[in-house]
């Protein structure tokens, strides 16, 4: 499938100036939830910037007050399960492309977190290379809440970042960590004044960008060298899991009890 242009972007917004791409979800109606095209816009930005000999940094953010409040659930968990006959069975499960997108970016990813950024908007600042955060920033792997896993941010990234026993209590509660707590646990580097924060990531982004970018190509391949396992796996694997919790009882009730905002009842079917 052919990636989208930049210029047709409808959910999110892309410039490049000074080196830096900058990448801004912008559907702050919907405190910046992913939908099918939004989802293709992000991997689309990654790839124009990653590709882009101009860019030696990206920055990503969300337009205020979200990061990324993770899939918009009204637009793309209805709760249901699938119409019409059974899918034959798939040869091999591909982890989300625009997941895949952020990984394979060869340029260094900063990611200013100026609010929540819960479910797979989590995992979007997990796949960025540094974390800055706003005081009002708020974490969680919501996954387990709706009765699913996560992708492969939290199985890859979480434990290498904040250690597999904290990864395992956040991924096990789905609860949620304000940007004090993501610091002190390593998750994001700093924690800054709101009207602070893309100013300091800009900051960043420019002292990175000034850098000979094929050494900074180079230097983010050893780093990601030396994290344990092969994301392709990790994140295919994580795909064949989801698609078979979607069918389950519990996702269908955690859907539910969320639109219906009262306490879910899993019965583990």
């Amino acid at each position: 499938m052919a990636l989208i242009e930049t210029a047709d972007f409808v959910h999110v917004l892309y410039g490049v100036h000074d080196h830096i791409a900058r990448i801004t979800l912008n559907r702050p109606e919907r405190r910046n939830a992913l939908n099918p095209r939004a989802y293709a816009e992000i991997e689309a930005a990654f790839r124009h910037a990653s590709a882009d000999p101009e860019v030696r940094c990206v920055l990503v953010t969300g337009a205020d007050p979200a990061f990324c409040s993770g899939e918009d659930v009204k637009e793309m968990m209805t709760g249901e399960a699938p119409a019409g006959p059974p899918r034959p069975p798939r040869v091999k499960f591909e982890p989300t492309p625009a997941a895949m997108a952020v990984i394979d970016c060869e340029k260094p990813v900063i990611a200013a977190v100026n609010g929540a950024a819960v479910g797979w908007g989590m995992e979007l600042a997990l796949y960025a290379d540094i974390r800055i955060a706003s005081e009002k920033a708020v974490f969680a792997e919501l996954f387990i809440k709706r009765g699913l896993i996560c992708d492969v941010g939290g199985l890859w990234m979480l434990p290498a970042i904040v250690g597999p026993a904290k990864a395992a209590e956040l991924l096990f509660t789905g609860d949620p960590i304000d940007a004090r707590e993501a610091e002190r646990i390593g998750l994001v580097t700093d924690t800054v004044p709101h009207d602070a924060l893309l100013p300091r990531a800009e900051a960043m982004a420019a002292r990175i960008a000034a850098n000979p970018p094929l050494a900074l190509r180079y230097m983010k391949q050893g780093l990601r060298r030396t994290t344990h396992g092969d994301p392709r796996e990790i994140g295919g694997w994580a795909i064949e899991i989801i698609y078979r919790l979607f069918a389950t009882e519990d996702h269908r009730e955690g859907v539910k009890s969320f639109l219906e905002k009262r306490p879910p009842v899993f019965t583990g079917r």
